[in-house]
């Protein structure tokens, strides 16, 4: 039986020079070819780099991208992977003050919150309107994307490579 092949990006916002080669390294040997970045200047922040990589790969390779980079503190990173047959979307996002988050994503790239997780925002704030705001807050992942949005918006109109698993 053939895996289900599916497709994603990889997009580091921003990292030293001296990691640039570690970051083509993890990519690669997640995605069993050699990753050949094209780094760029990162205008939000003078001094580090930026590149995108779009991948093919089996369902999963998002998340194994995502531990691929795991643990690399000057760095910050988004994968996506596109819903495929069987499986919801992802995106994972990294900054080194928060972390990784993670949300299941719909084919138009929406992040989705399981009801429960409403839920429980609902009775937690049930007695205070910010509680539930920050439970919301945290469930969309707006602190993630308050920090990535100037070095997301700083590579608009960058290069984008594609790379195709063969085999």
């Amino acid at each position: 039986m053939s895996a289900v092949i599916t497709s994603g990006v990889l997009f580091v916002h921003s990292a030293p020079r001296a990691l640039c080669p570690h970051v083509e390294w993890a990519a690669g040997g997640v995605l069993g070819v050699r990753a050949a970045l094209d780094w760029t200047a990162q205008p939000a922040a003078p001094g580090l780099f930026r590149a995108e990589m779009s991948w093919q790969a089996p369902q999963g390779t998002g998340a194994r991208l995502t531990s691929a980079l795991r643990g690399w503190a000057h760095l910050r990173y988004e994968v996506t992977e596109e819903p495929s047959a069987g499986a919801d979307g992802g995106r994972w996002s990294h900054t080194p003050e928060l972390g990784i988050f993670h949300a299941v994503t719909d084919v138009h790239g929406n992040v989705v919150v399981p009801e429960d997780r409403i839920r429980a925002a609902l009775v937690g704030g049930a007695d205070d309107m910010s509680v539930l705001m920050a439970e919301l807050d945290l469930a969309l992942g707006r602190a993630w994307d308050e920090e990535l949005e100037p070095f997301r918006y700083a590579g608009e109109g960058a290069p984008v490579r594609w790379l195709h698993r063969v085999g």
